[in-house]
C-alpha cells in the first residue's frame, strides 16, 4: 500500500508540474494509443464533421464521485481522480483490485453553490467487473444504455484554461453542421453548458496525448 501510495503521489506532482504544458489542436478521428494497451469504452461513428464527430456508446458502466464543487477543472479531476485510484487498488467492499481502463471522464455541471460549477470524475468500468461492480463509499455506479456523444480531440496536458475554449469550439463546429438542431433537441433533458473531458493518457505520456471534450444527446 506504502509503494502504490507514492506511486500517486508521483502522478499528482507529475499532474501538477505539466499543467502549463502547451496544447496543440488535432484532427478529429485519432484513435487513443491508450486503447491498444488498456479496455476502452466501444462505439460507433455516425458521422465525421469538420472537426467533430457524432458517435454512439453502447451500454456501458462508470464508477464515478459524488458532485465535487470546485473553481478549477485540474483540481477537482485530481481529488476524484485520488479516490478513484484508491477504488481501483482495493479500497472497495471486497477489496478486490481492477484493472486501469481508459478515458478517465470529467462531468462539468453549473451548480448552485458557491463555486458555480461542480465535477463528476468518473473510471470506465472493464467488462469483467460489470456484472458486480465492487461498491465503495462516496462512489456510485452510472449505467449508460445507448448515448450519443458530439465529440471534438484536442491535445496536450489539460489546463484550466483549456476547457471553455475547447467546449466553445465544438459547439462553433456543431453550429456550423447539420447537427446543431439534433444536438440542441437531444440536451433538453440535460442542464444547460453540462459537457465532459475525457482524458486518456498517463500523466508520464508526453507524445501522442488525445482528450475530448463531449456533448452528450438523446436522438429523438
Amino acid at each position: 500500500m506504502a509503494t502504490n501510495l507514492f506511486n500517486l503521489s508521483v502522478v499528482l506532482s507529475l499532474i501538477s508540474s505539466l499543467t502549463n504544458w502547451p496544447n496543440t489542436n488535432q484532427n478529429i478521428g485519432i484513435s487513443p494509443p491508450t486503447c491498444s494497451r488498456i479496455e476502452c469504452p466501444g462505439y460507433d461513428v455516425i458521422h465525421a464533421g469538420n472537426g467533430f464527430e457524432i458517435r454512439r456508446y453502447n451500454s456501458s458502466m462508470w464508477i464515478s464521485t459524488s458532485p465535487i464543487d470546485d473553481i478549477s477543472f485540474v483540481d477537482a479531476t485530481r481529488s476524484g481522480f485520488l479516490q478513484l485510484f484508491k477504488y481501483i487498488q482495493g479500497k472497495n467492499k471486497y477489496s478486490e483490485k481492477i484493472e486501469m481502463t481508459a478515458p478517465v471522464l470529467t462531468q462539468v455541471s453549473p451548480s448552485d453553490g458557491p463555486f458555480c460549477v461542480s465535477f463528476v470524475v468518473s473510471f470506465y468500468v472493464p467488462k469483467v467487473n460489470q456484472a458486480d461492480p465492487p461498491p465503495a463509499k462516496g462512489l456510485h455506479v452510472q449505467k449508460w444504455s445507448t448515448k450519443y456523444a458530439a465529440v471534438r480531440q484536442f491535445t496536450g496536458f489539460v489546463k484550466d484554461s483549456d476547457i471553455g475554449v475547447e467546449a466553445a469550439a465544438l459547439h462553433e463546429s456543431l453550429v456550423a453542421s447539420s447537427w446543431a438542431d439534433i444536438v440542441d433537441k437531444g440536451q433538453a433533458t440535460s442542464p444547460p453548458s453540462t459537457y465532459i473531458v475525457a482524458q486518456y493518457n498517463s500523466p508520464f505520456e508526453f507524445e501522442n496525448r488525445v482528450n475530448e471534450i463531449w456533448m452528450m444527446f438523446d436522438m429523438k
